[in-house]
């Protein structure tokens, strides 16, 4: 019988694989970030500004989903083929996005998008646990924790650049937001198509279909109604059948996963190991809380401080500095000490610092301030995701690790979609009464009175955006005087604060779960290595 031997992959091997892994990463994390600033135009172009959200969610739903099925069918045929296959699909949507001529349209080739963004985050971090050590693999991982920092600012300045062109290339300058991808995914494809081989013992497995189309039955509907619930009002009819199919699925999903055991889309033996149990239950936390910060810093510095969408991604660069410094202490320490445990917990602790003083600013904060607060936002979140995902890949078997990564990977971006409809939410709901006591205070003022009687215009269009328009299109911030504009930034300002206060007690709730993490020893064999070796074991052909 032949036997995979276990390749000894060189450093500069790893860093060429390490190419075409990032480049296929880069793709997932432009996307998101790109389509923040350009979605506005997008949608004023195809005629459907009140469906732009569903672009957002059919992307989310399918690459949520897709992730653990990625994860699991990857342990089974290996993983080359199938982030191939993640990147060709993610190639087919985008150039289907950029022909799209309505909405709907658009919403269904970002679905298709989706299919393939979820196999790209996940499969890269398990090829890298196929073929690193643990214990020198977070040193590796900060590599792709840099790349998102630079997609998160690039994302956008080039959504801002596309945008705002007319035409280039004879088509309309949003399109180039999708087209971009088709040239950067061919050439990750053809990288990762050179040099990506790793040896793969297939294992004969049933594949948990019944898993897989509950736990769609389960998300769909739920990721739905998070995304949409704002604007169809949380108790409506629709509502209502989304929760109740949700849940339906999702108790359909465990009893299928009960009857699947190890064989299952999640198994729930690997669920209930320790360190797992504390990984997924700590990304799903962060993701909250992260995504809680991330979304609201830019709408602060674009409403507050006046920023384009585009400087606000620059000014978003501390954050990031933040990210990648966080990930390159703990990975470089993590391979010197052997230790992991103490990164997530001092990196939950800076978040919570960090939230915490992120409550505490108002609209007057210098924005030097407020940069620093990011710097040590990202610093705890730089020292949090590697090493958990660190953790998890090393406290499991070899032939689980792109289960276990899709699992910490699937419930961080499931933290994430609840955290934003949540703080959403919740802004929106304590915006409108916030700036009208704002204006209350400001009317009592000799200043406010004086800019008012000056210039009886500026009243004129204040009681219009007062009067339920100013919180769909804030524009009109900009024709309003320092004097007038100033209460409605008092009053987003203070609205703020109630979203981070909330991400500041879901993050002590995280913190807590890390302290629950156990320190085992990382091993020093890559997971490849360990299942070549446990195979000749097996045969009685290795060292007893």
């Amino acid at each position: 019988m032949s036997h995979a031997k276990p390749v000894e992959f060189t450093h500069r091997q790893i860093l060429t694989i390490l190419g075409g892994l990032m480049m296929g990463m880069f793709l997932a994390a432009l996307d998101q970030t790109i389509m923040a600033t350009a979605t506005r135009t997008i949608a004023d172009d195809l005629q459907g500004f009140d469906l732009q959200a569903w672009a957002t969610t059919a992307f989310l739903i399918t690459s949520t989903i897709s992730t653990p099925l990625y994860g699991k069918l990857s342990d089974i045929y290996g993983r080359r083929p199938f982030f191939l296959l993640a990147i060709a699909i993610f190639i087919l949507g985008s150039f289907l996005c950029g022909l799209s001529d309505s909405m709907w349209q658009l919403a269904a080739f970002r679905a298709i998008q989706g299919l393939g963004a979820g196999g790209l985050m996940s499969l890269a971090l398990a090829i890298i646990g196929d073929i690193v050590p643990p214990r020198e693999r977070a040193k590796y991982q900060g590599f792709f924790l840099a790349v998102f920092g630079t997609a998160s600012v690039l994302g956008p300045i080039l959504g801002g650049f596309f945008a705002g062109a007319d035409q280039i290339l004879w088509t309309d300058g949003w399109r180039w937001v999708f087209y971009l991808n088709v040239p950067i995914g061919l050439a990750a494809m053809a990288v990762v198509a050179r040099v990506l081989h790793l040896p793969h013992h297939r294992v004969d497995h049933r594949i948990d279909w019944p898993g897989a189309l509950t736990l769609i039955l389960g998300l769909v509907p739920l990721l739905t109604v998070a995304e949409q619930g704002r604007d169809w009002g949380w108790t409506s009819g629709r509502s209502i059948l989304c929760y109740v199919i949700g849940v339906v699925g999702l108790i359909g999903f465990v009893l299928a996963e009960r009857a699947y055991k190890d064989e299952a889309l999640l198994p729930l033996a690997l669920l209930a190991k320790r360190t797992v149990a504390v990984g997924v239950t700590a990304s799903t936390i962060l993701g909250m809380a992260m995504f809680g910060g991330l979304m609201t810093v830019p709408l602060y510095l674009q409403i507050v401080k006046g920023s384009s969408a585009t400087l606000a991604g620059l000014q978003m660069i501390p954050f990031v500095v933040g990210i990648m410094g966080g990930s390159i202490i703990s990975g470089q320490l993590i391979s010197r000490t052997g230790r992991y445990r103490i990164f997530p917990i001092v990196g939950s602790v800076f978040m919570v610092v960090a939230l915490f003083l992120f409550s505490l600013i108002g609209a007057d904060t210098p924005l030097w301030r407020t940069m620093l607060v990011m710097v040590l936002m990202g610093l705890g979140l730089g020292s949090n995701m590697q090493p958990m995902i660190t953790a998890v890949q090393n406290a499991v078997s070899p032939r689980e690790i792109g289960t276990a990564t899709g699992a910490v990977t699937f419930f961080r971006s499931m933290g994430g979609t609840l955290g934003t409809a949540v703080f959403l939410s919740v802004l929106f709901n304590v915006l409108p009464g916030n700036i009208r006591d704002a204006y209350a205070s400001a009317r009592a003022t000799p200043e406010f009175q004086q800019a008012l009687a000056s210039d009886p215009a500026q009243g004129e269009l204040l009681k219009t955006a007062m009067g339920g328009a100013g919180l769909a299109d804030t524009s009109f911030l900009s024709r309003l005087s320092d004097v007038i504009a100033h209460p409605f930034k008092v009053g987003f300002a203070e609205s703020v604060h109630v979203v981070y206060l909330i991400a500041f007690f879901v993050m002590i709730l995280g913190l807590i779960v890390v302290f629950f993490l156990p320190e085992l020893p990382l091993s020093q064999r890559s997971a490849q290595q360990a299942r070549a070796e446990d195979e000749l074991q097996a045969t009685g052909d290795g060292p007893a």
